[in-house]
């Protein structure tokens, strides 16, 4: 049985990896400043971008295999997104259950305890098969006394030829009153996700997909 050495993920046109340096964030924050002259709307821009740079640092310091996101301005507002994959291993003599699962990926509740609309479901991921996922309104901390609400998305694709390995997408958007368009587009990306072996042929629905080495 072959065992996958790498994963793909497409993503829409206008999300880009993310350079979790945090340099080109900064840079995209200047130009969707500059597009209005309202205090108010760039309080919150710049609320949403301090949001944004926190979860790329979350996602650098839990070790992402891959990180893409979005920041768009339309006219009805900005609109940000934010997408990684992340490799977690069951640890030795435990069982890694899926709110516990969740805790761990960065992105946790602030407060220490489960989003209260949390969710613990399952999803066909149609190259992967069924899947748990988990889904809810968490709380993440900026600073030592600002917390933020995001809506976020982790779905857990096992490792083929292992059964202690996992790849989670996350998924994750300040977007709060755009809930069902949010977990539509989320469900819609991580559809795409595949895993890709040496000796098979990778078909895909749109180009060759973002991706990373499952051990990388």
């Amino acid at each position: 049985m072959s065992t996958a050495r790498r994963f793909l993920l497409d993503i829409p046109d206008q999300w880009q990896q993310v350079d979790l340096s945090g340099e080109e964030l900064a840079r995209t924050r200047a130009q969707v400043l500059a597009s209005t002259d309202d205090p108010r709307e760039k309080a919150r821009i710049n609320d949403m971008f301090r949001q944004g740079r926190e979860v790329t640092r979350a996602a650098r310091r839990h070790g992402a295999l891959l990180a893409a996101g979005a920041a768009t301005m339309y006219t009805e507002g900005l609109f940000m997104a934010y997408g990684m994959v992340f490799a977690v291993s069951t640890p030795e003599g435990e069982e890694l259950t899926l709110p516990v699962l969740s805790a761990r990926l960065g992105v946790s509740s602030a407060t220490g305890t489960a989003p209260k609309d949390r969710v613990i479901t399952s999803a066909n991921v149609p190259h992967v098969g069924m899947v748990a996922r988990v889904t809810g309104t968490e709380v993440t901390r900026l600073t030592g006394d600002i917390d933020v609400k995001i809506l976020t998305m982790h779905t857990m694709m096992p490792v083929p030829g292992s059964t202690e390995d996992f790849l989670v997408v996350t998924l994750a958007s300040p977007n709060l009153p755009l809930k069902n368009e949010v977990y539509d587009l989320f469900d819609a990306i991580t559809s795409t996700f595949r895993f890709v072996t040496d000796d098979s042929v990778q078909v895909s629905t749109k180009g060759d997909g973002t991706g990373a080495d499952v051990a990388a």
